[in-house]
């Protein structure tokens, strides 16, 4: 997922990190506190919403904590080379990981050869959830989920649908739709959301899964028909919107997202959780994060360490089971 325009927001005007936007030491208690510089592993390339949390997130440990935080990028084979970097670091508080649904859910399904297992990440509190959107080329006459299942029905495999890719959240997204509603279209993969997004407006592709950005701002200017977003809610960033769950009464469980957490290496000590936790709620209800999140039709999602826990069981069980289903199976590389 890349929104580089995101990035620049959070990083400047009301993202940035201003001494009134934090609160005092003091009340935090006596938690925690690093001895030395903290490294904040951020498994994408720069950019991208995986960067901005991590930076977002450096700046406030940095102000709150008085060591240096520093953003480390370390990319690549669907983020399981940043992860892995992350869990083989002491569990001292000292390594902090930012995640997402393809290394830290999707990745213990589908990957044959993957280096790691759940039991070596230790969550600590997610940050934010974004919906995925779908979306249909206004030469495809639908306009709601109800009329693509309806047309979908009359037209089997009519319709071609892109993605950013095999395996990532979008394309997982289509899947389990078509799974709920047993019906066909062929998909088209592409590498990245990018080129999906093109081929998406040029027609090439009749019906795009996406996440929220790139496609919602295509959406809003006319180019692309928005059908629903995939979260269990609207987003506030266009509630108009319909959810996919509201939609058809076999599509009622439905409810994906993209969503951005914080992690440790497993064995950190219970001290280290919990003050990581209380920064990560801070910077959740600070009203310039808030803006930075709702630029990206984010909602703030903090919680506790065994509420996000539970969260990432759920998540990998539900794509386990959708990954299953299709039988798709694929190497680190």
């Amino acid at each position: 997922m890349t929104i580089r325009i995101t990035r620049r927001r959070a990083l400047s005007g009301a993202a940035a990190v201003s001494a009134a936007a934090i609160l005092p030491r003091s009340a935090l208690g006596q938690e925690w506190k690093p001895t030395e510089t903290v490294r904040i592993i951020v498994p994408a390339a720069p950019g991208g919403l995986t960067d901005v949390i991590g930076r977002l997130l450096a700046q406030h440990l940095q102000a709150n904590w008085g060591q240096n935080a520093v953003v480390e990028n370390r990319s690549g084979a669907g983020g399981t080379i940043g992860t892995l970097e992350a869990i083989r670091q002491k569990p001292d508080g000292h390594t902090v990981l930012v995640g997402n649904p393809g290394p830290n859910a999707i990745a213990f399904s589908i990957f044959r050869n993957l280096s790691y297992k759940p039991e070596q990440i230790l969550p600590v509190s997610n940050v934010i959830r974004v919906p995925n959107i779908v979306s249909a080329h206004p030469s495809v006459p639908v306009k709601s989920i109800p009329e693509l299942i309806s047309y979908l029905k009359a037209n089997p495999d009519k319709l071609t649908y892109g993605s950013s890719g095999i395996g990532q959240s979008p394309h997982l997204t289509a899947a389990w739709f078509l799974q709920l509603t047993g019906l066909k279209m062929t998909h088209a993969p592409f590498r990245g959301a990018g080129p999906a997004l093109q081929a998406a407006l040029a027609g090439d592709i009749q019906i795009l899964f996406d996440n929220l950005f790139p496609t919602l701002p295509q959406v809003e200017d006319g180019k692309l028909t928005a059908l629903c977003v995939t979260t269990a809610e609207r987003t506030d960033r266009s509630p108009k919107i319909p959810t996919m769950r509201e939609s058809a009464p076999e599509l009622a469980p439905f409810d994906v997202s993209s969503w951005f957490g914080i992690f440790l290496p497993a064995g950190a000590p219970a001290p280290v959780v919990q003050a990581l936790n209380s920064q990560v709620k801070l910077l959740c209800e600070r009203e310039d994060a808030k803006k930075t999140f709702a630029a990206a039709g984010a909602r703030a999602d903090h919680g506790t360490p065994a509420q996000f826990a539970s969260f990432i069981q759920n998540e990998t069980k539900k794509f386990g089971g959708i990954i299953d289903k299709e039988g798709l199976k694929m190497d680190v590389n």
